[in-house]
C-alpha cells in the first residue's frame, strides 16, 4: 500500500505551483517553447493577423513620404589660401567631439528658423495649413499690423523652423566625412527644396560664424593697437626730449650679423673707438722705429736694405779683392797698390756716411712716433672720460629706449596679427562642402507595405507571446501529467480522455474505446497499490464538482466488475447524487436509510444494476449528511458489504467546502483522487488532498480526468487506442 510520507507532503506543499506544472526534467527549451506556442497559437495567430490587418489598414489610409538627401564632407581643418594659421587652435583630424558637434549644428533652433526665412515660409499660408498649424494660419487670415509686424513674422518662422526640424534627419556615414542630411514630406518638391537649402544655410552660417570670430578679434586687436600707439608716441617724445637735454647724439650702427639691422651707438664712442685704432698703430710704429734705432750700424736692416750703401759695399769688395791679388806679387808700396788702398778708404768713408745719414732718420722717424703716441693717448684719454661723462647720463635714455623697442614691438606683433587676421576673414573658405545636392525624390520613401506588415507581424507575435506567457503564468490547472506526482505527492494511476456528450456511459459500453482503455490501465495501476492487488474498499473524491469522480468511479466499478470480480458502487454524495443517472436505476431508498438506521441491505442494493454492478444509492436527501457520517454506521457498513462483495467502491462528494469526504475517507481502504485537466487549481487540489491526509484518509493515487491533448504542454505520448478503434477514438476526443 502506497502512503505518503509527513516529510514528502510538507516538501511537495513548498513547491511553487505555477513554476512547477511547466517544468518537465530532462526536457530541452526548445521542446518546452515549442509546446508553450503549440498550447497558445490560437491566441498568438489572433493576435498577430489582428496586428497584420491593423498594420495594412494604417498603411493604405497613411500619406505617402517623399524623402531628399544631400551628402555632404565635413573636413576637421579648412584650407589655407593665405599661408597664414586660422584663429581657432589646430586639434586633431579625428576629433569625435569636433563631428559630434557638427552633427549637432545640423539640427539647431537658428538654423531651421534661417532656412525656413531662407524659403520665405514665414508667408506661406499654404505651408502652415499643410502642417496643420492652425492658430498661424487664423492670424494670417486676419492680416493687418498685426500679421504684418516683424514680431509676428519672426513668430512664424519659429513656428516654421520647428516643423522644419521635426523632420529634418541627419546621419552621419561611420568611420568618413560626410553625413547625409534627408527631409521627408507629402511634397517631393519642397523636400527637395528643404534638403538643398538646408545644406546650403549650413555652410552659410559655418563662414558666417568664422567671419564673426574674426571680426570680433579684429575689433579686440584695432582697440589695443590705439592703446599701444600712443604708447609708442609718448615714449619715443621722452626718448627724443631728454637725449636733446643731455646732448646725446647716437649714431645707426650695422649690428654683427643683423642682416641690415642696426643700433644706435654714441659719437663719442665711435671717436672712442677710431682714435683708439689710431692709438694702437701709433704704438706699432713706435715700437716698429725703436728697434730699429736700437741695430745703429752699418748691420742694420736698413742699410742692408739701402741701395747705395749696397753698391758701395760691392764696389769696395771689389777693390779689396784686387788689392789682396796684387799684394800677393807685389809689396804694399807698389803705386797701384797703394792707389787701390785710397780707393777702399775711400769707399769706407763714403759708406760711413751713408750709414750715419740712415740713422739719423731713423731716430727723426722714432721721435715723430713717439710724439704722435703721445698726443694720441691724450685724445683717448680726454674721449675715455667723455665716454663714461656720456654712459652716466645715458641710463635712463636707455630706460626710455627699452620702453620704446618695447611698445614698437607690441605694435609691430599685433599690427601683423591684424592683417593676418582681416586676410583670413575675407578669404570665406569652408571646410563644409556639398558632395551630392538633393534630387527630386521619383518615388515615396514611406509607408512601405511590405516593411509595414513584416513590423505588424512581428509585432502581433510579441504582443500574441506576452499575452500567452501572461494568462500562462497565472494558469494555474494541471496540464502535464508527469508534474502530478511532484504536485501532490501522489503517484498517477491514469489519464481519462475527454469525450464528448454528457453521459460518458455510451463510451464505457463501447470495450474498444478510449475510455474504456484509460479506465482500465488505471484499474490496472490500481492494482499495484497493495499487496493484495486493488483496494477492497475504495472512495473517489475530487477537489470541487463535476470533475469526473461520479463517472470515474463508475468505471472503475466497471473495470473490475469485468475482471470477474463482485464489485457494489455507493453513491456517497447524498447532497448531489448522481450514481443513478449513471447506473440508470431508481433512487428511492439508498445509502441515507442505512446511515439513518435501516439495516435491510437487501432492500437498499440494487443487484446487478448494470455490467454486473451491484449499486446502492444515495437515498432520499437527508436534513444534514454530515451527522449522519460523523457515527460509525458507515463503517459497519462497509464492512457488511465486503462480506458480500470483492470490492466497494463509494462516490463521495467534493473535499472543499463540505465535511463528508473527509468522513466518508477515514471509513475506507484507499481513496482515488480525481483532477481535472486544464481547470483545477493547483491550490485548491493541494488544500483538498492535505484535508484528506488529515483525516487519515489514505490516497493512492490520482486521476487526471477530461484530459486533452492538444491543449497539453507535453501532449505528446498520451493517446489511447493503438491498433483497434485508434480513427474511431480519436474523432471523439475535444
Amino acid at each position: 500500500m502506497y502512503a505518503a510520507t509527513t516529510d514528502q507532503v510538507i516538501g511537495v506543499r513548498s513547491l511553487d505551483a505555477t513554476t512547477d506544472k511547466l517544468q518537465a526534467p530532462g526536457e530541452p527549451f526548445a521542446i518546452k517553447a515549442l509546446h508553450f506556442l503549440r498550447k497558445w497559437r490560437w491566441l498568438v495567430l489572433g493576435f498577430s493577423a489582428v496586428s497584420v490587418l491593423l498594420g495594412l489598414v494604417l498603411t493604405l489610409l497613411a500619406t505617402p513620404q517623399y524623402t531628399a538627401t544631400t551628402n555632404l564632407e565635413i573636413r576637421r581643418e579648412s584650407f589655407r589660401i593665405t599661408g597664414t594659421k586660422d584663429v581657432e587652435p589646430d586639434t586633431q583630424a579625428f576629433d569625435s567631439e569636433f563631428y559630434q558637434t557638427q552633427y549637432g549644428l545640423l539640427r539647431t533652433r537658428a538654423l531651421s528658423e534661417a532656412v525656413a526665412r531662407n524659403l520665405r515660409l514665414e508667408n506661406d499660408r499654404k505651408f502652415f495649413e499643410g502642417y496643420g498649424e492652425k492658430f498661424i494660419v487664423d492670424k494670417m487670415k486676419l492680416g493687418g499690423l498685426q500679421a504684418t509686424s516683424a514680431s509676428a513674422r519672426s513668430e512664424r518662422a519659429r513656428v516654421a523652423g520647428q516643423v522644419l526640424l521635426k523632420r529634418i534627419v541627419v546621419t552621419p556615414t561611420r568611420a568618413s566625412r560626410l553625413v547625409s542630411v534627408s527631409f521627408v514630406s507629402p511634397d517631393p518638391v519642397f523636400s527637395q527644396r528643404v534638403a538643398n537649402a538646408w545644406s546650403k544655410v549650413f555652410i552659410e552660417s559655418t563662414l558666417e560664424r568664422k567671419f564673426d570670430a574674426t571680426s570680433y578679434a579684429r575689433r579686440f586687436l584695432e582697440d589695443r593697437l590705439e592703446q599701444l600707439r600712443k604708447r609708442l608716441e609718448e615714449s619715443e617724445r621722452l626718448l627724443v626730449s631728454y637725449a636733446s637735454q643731455q646732448g646725446i647724439i647716437n649714431l645707426p650702427v650695422p649690428m654683427a650679423g643683423g642682416e641690415g639691422a642696426t643700433v644706435d651707438k654714441p659719437i663719442v664712442a665711435e671717436n672712442l673707438e677710431v682714435l683708439n685704432r689710431e692709438l694702437s698703430s701709433a704704438i706699432a710704429d713706435r715700437v716698429k722705429t725703436q728697434s730699429r734705432l736700437a741695430n745703429e750700424g752699418g748691420s742694420t736692416a736698413e742699410a742692408l736694405d739701402n741701395t747705395g750703401i749696397s753698391t758701395l759695399r760691392t764696389r769696395r769688395a771689389e777693390i779689396a779683392a784686387d788689392y789682396s791679388k796684387m799684394l800677393t806679387q807685389f809689396e804694399p808700396q807698389y803705386a797701384p797698390a797703394r792707389g787701390l788702398q785710397a780707393q777702399i778708404e775711400q769707399l769706407d768713408r763714403a759708406i760711413a756716411r751713408e750709414e750715419g745719414r740712415v740713422t739719423r732718420s731713423i731716430r727723426d722717424n722714432y721721435t715723430a712716433a713717439m710724439a704722435r703716441e703721445n698726443a694720441l693717448k691724450q685724445q683717448v684719454a680726454s674721449l675715455k672720460t667723455g665716454l663714461l661723462d656720456v654712459r652716466t647720463r645715458s641710463i635712463q635714455y636707455n630706460i626710455y629706449q627699452r620702453e620704446v623697442d618695447t611698445n614698437r614691438q607690441l605694435y609691430d606683433g599685433l599690427l601683423q596679427r591684424y592683417k593676418e587676421i582681416g586676410i583670413a576673414g575675407g578669404v570665406g573658405v569652408n571646410n563644409v562642402s556639398i558632395v551630392d545636392a538633393a534630387d527630386l525624390p521619383a518615388r515615396p520613401s514611406s509607408p512601405k507595405l511590405l516593411t509595414n506588415l513584416a513590423l505588424a507581424l512581428l509585432i502581433g507575435i510579441a504582443l500574441g507571446s506576452a499575452v500567452a506567457l501572461i494568462l500562462d503564468q497565472i494558469d494555474e490547472s494541471v496540464s502535464d501529467p508527469r508534474s502530478i506526482e511532484k504536485l501532490f505527492g501522489t503517484p498517477l494511476l491514469g489519464i481519462i480522455p475527454k469525450v464528448d456528450g454528457e453521459n460518458p456511459r455510451d463510451e464505457l459500453r463501447d470495450r474498444k474505446s478510449t475510455l474504456v482503455e484509460a479506465y482500465l490501465s488505471a484499474q490496472s495501476s490500481l492494482g499495484f497499490t497493495t499487496s493484495h492487488g486493488a483496494p477492497k474498499s475504495l472512495a473517489v473524491t475530487s477537489t470541487s464538482a463535476a470533475e469526473g469522480k461520479s463517472t470515474s468511479s463508475f468505471a472503475l466499478a466497471s473495470m473490475l466488475a469485468r475482471s470477474g470480480k463482485r464489485v457494489i458502487l455507493i453513491d456517497g454524495d447524498m447532497r448531489s447524487p448522481s450514481v443513478h443517472h449513471l447506473a440508470e436505476c431508481r433512487n428511492e431508498v439508498g445509502l441515507s436509510n442505512y446511515l439513518a438506521g435501516n439495516d435491510k441491505l437487501s432492500e437498499l442494493i440494487q443487484k446487478d444494476a448494470v455490467d454486473d454492478i451491484s449499486v446502492m444509492t444515495a437515498g432520499p436527501l437527508p436534513p444534514n449528511a454530515a451527522e449522519l457520517l460523523s457515527g460509525g454506521r458507515l463503517s459497519q457498513l462497509v464492512s457488511e458489504l465486503l462480506q458480500q462483495f470483492d470490492h466497494v467502491v463509494i462516490d463521495i462528494p467534493p473535499v472543499m467546502g463540505l465535511a463528508d469526504a473527509p468522513l466518508i475517507a477515514r471509513a475506507v481502504e484507499s481513496v482515488v483522487f480525481v483532477i481535472q485537466s486544464h481547470s483545477t487549481r493547483i491550490s485548491g487540489a493541494r488544500v483538498a488532498i492535505q484535508r484528506l491526509r488529515d483525516a487519515n484518509a489514505n490516497i493512492v493515487g490520482t486521476l487526471l480526468t477530461k484530459f486533452q491533448v492538444e491543449k497539453a504542454h507535453y501532449g505528446a505520448g498520451y493517446e489511447y487506442g493503438y491498433g483497434y478503434g485508434q480513427t474511431t477514438t480519436a474523432e471523439n476526443r475535444v
